[in-house]
């Protein structure tokens, strides 16, 4: 089931905070066994806007962190634009706070949303992740071309690594190297799989 189905029902009845919070820990659990495994790799975790407004949101990662040993350069927590729209003082409050402990923030979906572009100077930013959308029509639609050039040229300019979602062709992988990419997520390199697959590959 994709998460748009039943993301939005949890964020209304509230259980997008348990949920979140179950998530987190897990992928950080999984994270913390890799790395004793030998294999240090960043866990990036979506939340919504409704965990970041959450009074105690930073005091539960922090908490997750603890608990579960895994280092805090090695998670990043996405967010989408809309959170930054949401409660700007209280969102750069949450982000630095995350950011002092050394937790990585990365806009997820980015060129999909309404957020100013001053957002990417407003907030303590890492990451910026280039939608799917424009890299599924790259290759044939030049203004979707000139949009992820455009957001390549940007995140290189202000220091942000960049992340192309939804690279399905070795042709979409090459053009997005030459605009200075170097990594990229999508079905060219691997599907969706439970944990319990890295961990036969790590084997």
């Amino acid at each position: 089931m994709s998460p748009s189905h039943f993301i939005p029902l949890a964020e209304e009845t509230g259980l997008i905070v348990p949920l979140g919070l179950f998530v987190l820990r897990q992928a950080c659990l999984d994270g913390k066994r890799w790395l004793d495994a030998g294999r240090r790799l960043r866990i990036a975790v979506n939340v919504s806007a409704v965990q970041v407004m959450e009074s105690d949101f930073c005091d539960a990662v922090r908490r997750v962190l603890k608990e579960t040993g895994l280092p805090t350069e090695l998670l990043e927590l996405e967010i989408t634009e809309g959170v930054l729209a949401q409660d700007v003082e209280r969102t750069m409050s949450v982000l630095a706070e995350l950011k002092s402990l050394g937790v990585s923030i990365a806009i997820d979906d980015f060129g999909t949303g309404y957020s100013s572009l001053s957002y990417l100077k407003l907030f303590p930013l890492d990451v910026l992740k280039i939608d799917q959308s424009f890299i599924h029509d790259m290759l044939d639609d030049r203004h979707s071309a000139a949009i992820v050039a455009a957001i390549a040229s940007m995140a290189q300019g202000m220091g942000l690594r960049l992340v192309a979602e939804g690279v399905e062709r070795e042709e979409q992988a090459r053009e997005l190297l030459r605009l200075g990419c170097r990594i990229m997520q999508g079905f060219l390199y691997g599907r969706p799989e439970p944990a319990a697959e890295i961990d036969r590959r790590f084997a």
